[in-house]
């Protein structure tokens, strides 16, 4: 062992370990380490609110009003980065939106898992496995994107880390913003989220050992993600579902709508329009419908659900 490694915390020492065995290279696990340690930092850098990120940003402006042909020169050297490697952004940080009772089996799963979601569930190149050890350690911590907000929305506690090494990580490391909490507990906060309207994503990243590893409960007005998806970054894979109105039963009250975290929802006439190209099929808003109006659909050109129990019964685990 790396006699540097034993100034780290156990549970560092042993994502260091299992990224050793995975094959990453050392900036890959060094950059990981970062992620996992510093994650509000971490984040804060990545959604530009962090104050030197500002500074450079300003900077950079400036440099691109004095030296016009720099903006062009930054987009083809981009392009041809993506080219020369096929990976997008996307494809190493992304998160799949679930309705809640997918999310609520996925932290009862109450055993151990090891699968890889097929392009047709988690359609990123990277960053698919689904590996579960110790499945029954569950960590809730603060929003790092919503500890990055001026006026965050509330409760701050919402993000979940499932298994190993991860909740391990965050609790040594964030014990002042982290408390472990049991299966059921889980359960209750992303019913809770829900009630909000707040959209359950599961997390994939390449710098986490290249799996699954948080669920996140997220609202458009803090969520990194979903700024960056609102602008074109397409970090967020639709559910695999639609949502559908039972136009009998609607009377256009556009209770839903306040609700609809991806603008998909309007009421006018007394009617509601479903704008299908938007919704994500998180499910978010049919548990607002006074009339029980709406509900959820699988729709194969969306993608398919991540449905962890049939992908276990796919690949013949027990």
């Amino acid at each position: 062992m790396n006699p540097l490694r034993l100034l780290l915390k156990p549970s560092a020492r042993r994502f260091f370990e299992e990224a050793d065995r995975l094959g990453f290279s050392p900036g890959k696990k060094f950059h990981g380490y970062l992620y996992l340690r510093w994650p509000y930092t971490y984040i804060k850098i990545l959604s530009g609110e962090h104050p030197l990120v500002k500074l450079l940003a300003r900077g950079s402006r400036w440099l691109d009003k004095l030296l016009p042909s720099r903006v062009e020169r930054r987009r083809k050297a981009m392009r041809a980065s993506r080219a020369a490697s096929g990976i997008r952004f996307a494809d190493t940080y992304h998160g799949k939106v679930m309705p809640t009772d997918e999310a609520v089996k996925l932290v009862k799963i109450g055993r151990e898992v090891s699968l890889t979601a097929p392009e047709t569930v988690i359609p990123y190149q990277l960053a698919r496995d689904i590996v579960l050890k110790d499945p029954d350690h569950i960590v809730v911590f603060d929003c790092p994107c919503r500890a990055a907000r001026k006026n965050p929305c509330s409760p701050m506690d919402v993000c979940m880390v499932v298994g190993e090494p991860f909740a391990s990580m965050v609790l040594e490391h964030q014990n002042k913003r982290a408390r472990r909490v049991t299966p059921d507990e889980a359960v209750a906060i992303l019913k809770a989220e829900n009630a909000r309207g707040h959209v359950h994503h599961a997390f994939f990243k390449d710098l986490a050992l290249g799996r699954f590893y948080a669920i996140c409960n997220c609202c458009s007005c803090c969520c990194a993600a979903m700024a960056a998806q609102k602008n074109g970054v397409g970090m967020l894979a639709p559910s695999g579902y639609l949502v559908h109105v039972d136009a009998e039963a609607c009377v256009g009250c556009g209770n839903c709508a306040k609700y609809c975290q991806f603008g998909a929802l309007k009421a006018r006439d007394r009617k509601l329009q479903i704008k299908t190209a938007r919704c994500m099929g998180c499910g978010a808003c049919v548990s607002k419908c006074p009339k029980q109006a709406l509900s959820l659909a699988a729709e194969p050109t969306r993608g398919m659900p991540l449905l962890v129990e049939e992908l276990l019964k796919q690949n013949g685990a027990q």
